[in-house]
């Protein structure tokens, strides 16, 4: 049987994967489509997610990689993996709406904490997320994420980063070792 992590590539994003991985993340995350899946921010935060720029500044940065997941040539899903010292920081990923739910996701994550580990000798892997999701944040902790309380401000004004459709989101620090 088939499942949904049989036949993934996983490679570094080059520029010629931009508006391919845009189109991925906005699909992920905001608008209608993005409801077929069950990542959707499009109750909280309407707007873009990300932009060209802003993919095009991750797949060019020295000490970050945006990790494509292909199957069969298409690009299904994908993440930011950045070295920042003595951990890494894991962002901008994204899983096809359509093949949510699947065990992709849980692919992923565990390829690019593989990849973070051996490619940089991290001991810790980082992420943000924007704190009402709790669901979300219960799935990472199924991963061995852990809340750490520590919050930061969500960039109200900045629309790069989406429209916020109520006053009191933030995000929150979870963290994982990698050992």
């Amino acid at each position: 049987m088939e499942t949904a992590t049989t036949g993934l590539t996983f490679r570094d994003a080059t520029e010629a994967d931009v508006d391919t991985l845009v189109a991925l993340i906005e699909s992920a995350y905001r608008g209608d489509a993005s409801r077929a899946g069950w990542t959707t921010e499009a109750d909280i935060l309407e707007g873009q997610r990300t932009d060209p720029e802003g993919v095009l500044e991750v797949v060019k940065s020295p000490d970050n990689r945006l990790l494509t997941v292909e199957r069969d040539g298409t690009v299904v899903a994908c993440c930011q993996l950045e070295h920042r010292g003595e951990y890494a920081y894991f962002g901008m990923f994204a899983v096809s709406p359509a093949l949510q739910g699947g065990g992709l996701g849980k692919a992923v994550i565990a390829e690019a904490e593989r990849q973070a580990r051996e490619t940089w000798g991290v001991r810790e892997m980082h992420m943000t997320v924007i704190s009402v999701r709790e669901d979300l944040i219960a799935w990472y902790e199924r991963r061995g994420y852990r809340r750490t309380g520590e919050m930061s401000p969500f960039p109200y004004g900045d629309e790069r980063f989406g429209i916020p459709q109520r006053p009191d989101l933030q995000f929150e620090l979870l963290v994982k070792p990698l050992v």
